[in-house]
């Protein structure tokens, strides 16, 4: 049986606090296990409009609107904060400014690449051990596997990430979580920030040495 909890919750939005694992999307190899099965069991008579999309493996808040009207004004008003643990200590802060295109031959895969889109990440580390960094990471653009690609890219690979070359020792899934979500309520217009705490995964890394 599914079971996700509900971080936030109005007339018009629900925001849900996805494990890793779980798609949001319905697929041909997940069709009943989704974040919008779940949300279909809970309101039968709504459609599944998420506002942000998960990775299946990245946990962490995840917008879902209840009306169209409610889906087109928090379209571009949500403003994310994701935390991931990557391989290595990094720099104290940086901005990654590097263009992401689909990998040729590939329908999953992404790179950077010249003839890409724009794609900028700024970080911050917020604890390392001598393993791992802890970073807090602001996005300005939103593309494809963006975080994953990006930190890849700086020779620091999301730890579990096994799809760009990080190692899978310490974790089964990439290391990424959407801990933080800034919205504007539509209809009331009201600023609303929301937090989901590190999973046990996630900060289980951090303990290591």
């Amino acid at each position: 049986m599914l079971d996700v909890p509900t971080a936030f919750e109005n007339e018009n939005l629900v925001i849900f606090n996805k494990s890793g694992g779980m798609p949001v999307h319905p697929s041909i190899k997940h069709q009943g296990d989704t974040l919008g099965n779940f949300f279909a069991s809970l309101y039968p008579d709504m459609t599944f409009r998420p506002v942000n999309r998960l990775d299946r493996d990245t946990s962490g808040l995840c917008v879902v609107a209840k009306s169209a009207y409610s889906a087109n004004l928090l379209q571009n008003c949500c403003q994310k904060v994701y935390f991931a643990v990557v391989h290595g200590i990094t720099d104290e802060s940086g901005t990654i400014n590097a263009p992401i295109a689909r990998e040729k031959e590939s329908i999953i895969l992404r790179c950077v690449r010249e003839d890409g889109r724009k794609a900028v990440t700024h970080y911050k580390r917020i604890y390392y051990n001598e393993k791992y960094s802890l970073l807090e990471i602001h996005l300005e653009t939103g593309r494809t596997h963006q975080i994953r690609v990006h930190f890849s890219h700086i020779g620091h690979t999301l730890a579990g990430d096994d799809l760009y070359g990080g190692k899978c020792d310490d974790i089964s899934r990439q290391a990424l979580h959407c801990g933080i979500i800034t919205f504007t309520e539509p209809v009331t217009k009201e600023i609303i920030t929301i937090n989901s705490e590190l999973p046990d995964d996630i900060k289980k890394l951090m303990k290591r040495s």
